[in-house]
């Protein structure tokens, strides 16, 4: 018999397979890791991210904002960018690059699917704002 497990996503993330189950992971603050599901956590952010974006080519991000504020620039025709503060959320469609910057420091919780491509930091953001 399987028990509960409690976790923090304060340190850690959750790992929600496609047979639906769940297991916990220490959180990384570098690429997502590659998973058969979602990966789930909380981003605590003040810096922009260490790349110059990322996206998921096997499903639908979900990003809900906890605390602060973001705006998502979403690489798509045309350009996008989305503002979120607490209490918005925003399904970022599979394969479409996209990058967070900081209007405030933010708390974001984020459902990850699969696998993650990111880009490396070339330059500064605000050189690439669409």
């Amino acid at each position: 018999m399987n028990l509960p497990k409690r976790f923090d996503l304060s340190r850690e993330s959750v790992t929600l397979s496609r047979a639906l189950e769940a297991s916990v992971s220490k959180t990384s603050y570098g690429p997502h890791p590659t998973v058969d599901g979602y990966e789930i956590g909380i981003a605590r952010m003040s810096k922009p991210p260490p790349h110059d974006g990322e996206r998921h080519p096997d499903g639908d991000e979900v990003l809900y904002v906890v605390a602060g504020a973001v705006e998502v620039l979403l690489e798509t025709e045309p350009a996008q960018r989305v503002e979120l503060r607490a209490g918005d959320g925003l399904i970022v469609p599979r394969g479409v690059w996209h990058r967070l910057e900081i209007i405030e420091p933010t708390q974001v919780l984020y459902a990850t699917p699969g696998r993650s491509e990111a880009r490396p930091r070339r330059r500064s953001s605000a050189a690439r704002r669409p």
